[in-house]
């Protein structure tokens, strides 16, 4: 019984993912792991199987490039879905960057090397956003 509710959860999971922009699997899985925070990576043995069943019921399509999109983005089954969020504020960015900043400072206080490993990436972005102030 678990098997069903799991595969639901992951059909619904990625219906959800697509609603709000054409993805590929790849995608879809880096998505997965990023909204778990890292908890759980679904397998490639079950996104892509799963993508190509919503592809033979009608629900997605398969794009030129390789992404996923609803047939139908207004109700694919049935279900009263969110509206995909508003367009992102700049105010709502630079919240997001706060917190982000947040986990980055708790990270090197718990786990320096952690960030050691990721010190060009910070570096780029630092130097990104210092160039917006001009």
């Amino acid at each position: 019984m678990w098997h069903v509710h799991k595969k639901r959860g992951l059909r619904n999971w990625i219906v959800a993912i697509v609603r709000r922009r054409p993805r590929n699997g790849a995608e879809l899985m880096d998505d997965m792991e990023v909204m778990t925070h890292g908890w759980w990576r679904p397998s490639p043995g079950s996104v892509y199987p799963l993508l190509e069943e919503l592809v033979k019921e009608g629900t997605l399509r398969r794009r030129d490039d390789g992404r996923y999109e609803l047939v139908d983005p207004r109700d694919p089954f049935g279900w009263n879905w969110p509206r995909p969020p508003a367009p992102r504020t700049p105010q709502d960015v630079a919240r997001e960057l706060h917190g982000l900043t947040a986990f980055l400072e708790d990270l090197k206080r718990s786990e320096p090397s952690a960030t050691a490993s990721i010190q060009a990436e910070i570096d780029e972005v630092v130097e990104r956003l210092r160039r917006l102030k001009n």
